[in-house]
């Protein structure tokens, strides 16, 4: 079968999340045919596990330019902009909206499993710049197709694909055995049979990012509550305890996700948490009655819980994209030209300088990976963000260059900028500016001033912030 001329081709765009949507949207205000694949039987499905968690960026935050202009003339209206969506409301109220506007232009149960150049693997060079994009898909049911394409907009992300809880970036020894007792998202405490399961109950949650403080808060709440009598958490840091721990508090310019922060220290300050720090675990273990074990890597046993939360951030699947010819930062799997900038291992800023197609391009033109994807394994990823990835790509595809260079985005600041890295520096726990240390403080139980609580987050604001938002 012989491909198409490529300019008669659309362009893929894999993943019907929130950058994906906005792809589509963006390439057709350039005059440019998507064809949106999604693994999912919906679109926004990975918002959608976790739907019960809200955001900390608002309606006016999380909503693409692109998008509502292609949405308007159905008569969809925004919701209050100062107002804080839940995933279920982001993907019920925004997402679905827009790709039933998009219509057969997004398939959905479409896996993308490979992507390659027409009858070119990434050895071959002759007129390879020429041929069409290949995509491969799996449908539901086992159905195998292949699509051609004129360029390749990965916004698949990285929700699949989360990091394990062993501290040398592979699952510990022992935490596959435990998976009964083991997730690796934020739970929905609403849900009766989900509450349960953490009612009365000590649980460990490793990770430092907003999904962790977003757990500690929900379980706080539990021990709070009638039914949660003796609940109880662990929260297991692999850095120490410094004064960018909690995010920026009152200097976030996100007001919602620096309330995030002061929730887990309240929950910490009120007795609801103890907090170990220093600690990267390196097998889990099962007792006599079957309650989990965290070791570390240095032999420090901590005391049994009965479940456990792994939080601690998310990384890209790259296996379909072997076949082309990705530049990506070897640390953090990002591109690049981007990884400097988002790289933890020099800063824990939130934000980053505004950046296109210029920073995510590739050795392979016609391919850029946006979104979280893009991020690799940093965190800390915005929604508007992405949606000014995929403005200056669409544009840059459409042959728009002086659109596409443009910077139209200002970030908000974190308010905890200054270098705390993976690992807190020694002097960073001194209150002094530090940048990232190659060495891990040595583990131990920390007491935040139980009986002095922080401000919490009030009922009516958001009490989570997760992958996008």
């Amino acid at each position: 079968m012989n491909a198409p001329a490529t300019p008669e081709l659309p362009v893929v765009v894999i993943g019907a999340g929130p950058a994906g949507l906005a792809a589509a949207a963006h390439l057709l205000d350039q005059g440019i045919e998507p064809l949106v694949l999604e693994a999912g039987q919906s679109a926004g499905a990975a918002v959608r596990q976790w739907s019960h968690v809200r955001l900390f960026s608002t309606w006016g935050e999380v909503v693409d330019p692109a998008a509502e202009k292609l949405l308007a003339p159905t008569g969809w209206v925004r919701p209050d902009a100062a107002a804080y969506p839940s995933g279920g409301d982001w993907a019920d109220l925004y997402l679905q909206p827009l790709a039933d506007v998009l219509g057969d232009r997004v398939r959905l149960g479409a896996t993308v499993t490979g992507v390659s150049r027409t009858g070119r693997d990434r050895v071959v060079d002759a007129d390879r710049e020429q041929q069409p994009f290949v995509v491969h898909i799996t449908r539901t049911g086992g159905r195998e197709e292949r699509v051609f394409a004129r360029a390749v907009i990965d916004a698949s992300g990285t929700w699949t694909t989360p990091s394990p809880a062993g501290g040398s970036g592979l699952p510990a020894l022992g935490e596959r055995a435990a998976a009964d007792r083991v997730t690796y998202r934020v739970p929905d405490l609403k849900d009766p049979a989900v509450r349960a399961r953490y009612a009365g109950k000590r649980t460990a949650v490793i990770g430092s990012g907003a999904s962790a403080f977003t757990a500690l808060a929900y379980l706080a709440d539990l021990a709070k509550s009638d039914d949660g009598a003796g609940t109880k958490a662990l929260w297991v840091l692999r850095r120490g305890i410094s004064g960018s721990t909690f995010g920026g508090g009152d200097a976030d310019q996100l007001p919602a996700r620096g309330a995030l922060g002061l929730a887990a220290k309240a929950a910490v300050d009120e007795g609801h948490a103890d907090a170990v720090t220093g600690f990267r675990t390196g097998e889990i273990e099962r007792d006599s009655e079957g309650r989990l074990v965290l070791v570390g890597e240095d032999g420090l046993r901590l005391d049994a819980v009965d479940e456990l939360i792994v939080l601690t951030g998310f990384r890209p699947d790259l296996s379909f994209l072997d076949e082309l010819r990705l530049a990506l930062d070897e640390r953090l799997q990002a591109p690049v030209d981007l990884a400097p900038l988002i790289d933890p291992n020099q800063h824990s800023c939130g934000t980053v300088y505004p950046h296109g197609h210029r920073e995510l391009s590739h050795p392979e033109p016609g391919v850029y990976l946006v979104g979280m994807k893009s991020y690799g394994r940093a965190p800390t990823f915005l929604a508007m963000t992405g949606y000014e990835q995929v403005r200056s790509v669409a544009a840059a595809i459409a042959g728009d260059l002086e659109s596409a260079d443009r910077v139209e985005l200002t970030l908000p600041e974190t308010g905890v900028c200054g270098g705390a890295g993976l690992f807190d520096d020694p002097a960073a726990d001194e209150g002094e500016a530090g940048g990232g240390c190659c060495a891990a403080p040595a583990p131990q139980l920390v007491q935040l001033g139980v009986g002095a609580p922080a401000a919490a987050v009030a009922e009516e604001a958001p009490a989570g912030g997760c992958c996008g938002s």
